[in-house]
């Protein structure tokens, strides 16, 4: 098996209904997947856009964002490595209703609904085995619906800033990708909340601030225990 295969294997795996999925049924799914690299600032999606795609980030991070009346954009939801998009698009056509922007060189992994329902329909225990994922997908975002609301503000922080800094393995130290009015919005919280608590993790010693959005991971292991 070559290194691309074990890439595009790890690639599908980070989607939940692909990572029971035994060695031959990857290799299946690995055949119909693409690979692409985002540049920072780069597209991966626009409004209006027919949503026939599956999109995984294997690496990097992107925002997905709409944009109001007056022009400004509103941050939905940030996509870190692990992260995917579009996973009902396998089944039904959409369009999209929102923007994808590469905040940092993105590595994503595609998969066309088109190669996707034909590969399903040549392979029928494939298809009942990405049933069965499902419905444990169903359970599992249940519970996570439910985790979101119950988790601090501080240990939601601490997840965004340790999976940013993921982005960055080159570098100790690395200017975050957003403001900080826009990490509030991601978080549902305040700036002031957002700098209150930074200010508390560099007093705790996990972390130090440098100027603008600088930040550099000094204890990524205590960060990560806070989400």
């Amino acid at each position: 098996m070559t290194t691309r295969n074990l890439q595009t294997h790890d690639c599908i795996q980070l989607v939940p209904i692909f990572k029971n999925l035994t060695s031959a049924e990857l290799q299946q799914v690995g055949n119909i997947v693409h690979e692409h690299v985002y540049e920072k600032g780069s597209t991966l999606f626009n409004a209006g856009d027919q949503a026939n795609a599956l999109t995984i980030i294997a690496a990097g991070q992107a925002k997905v964002y709409q944009l109001a009346a007056n022009g400004r954009e509103q941050l939905l939801y940030l996509l870190q490595a692990g992260d995917f998009d579009g996973e009902a698009t396998l089944f039904n056509p959409v369009t999209r209703t929102s923007y994808a922007q590469a905040l940092v060189p993105t590595h994503v992994c595609s998969i066309q609904r088109a190669d996707f329902q034909k590969l399903l329909g040549d392979a029928p225990q494939l298809a009942l085995s990405i049933l069965n994922e499902f419905g444990k997908r169903i359970s599992q975002l249940e519970n996570k619906a439910t985790s979101v609301t119950t988790s601090s503000i501080g240990g939601r922080l601490a997840e965004y800033l340790v999976e940013t800094a993921a982005s960055f393995p080159e570098r100790a130290t690395f200017t975050l990708p957003l403001q900080k009015k826009e990490i509030a919005v991601y978080l549902g919280t305040t700036p002031e909340t957002v700098s209150r608590k930074l200010n508390e993790f560099q007093t705790a010693g996990w972390l130090k601030k440098g100027r603008g959005n600088t930040i550099t991971i000094l204890d990524a292991d205590q960060l990560a225990m806070q989400s």
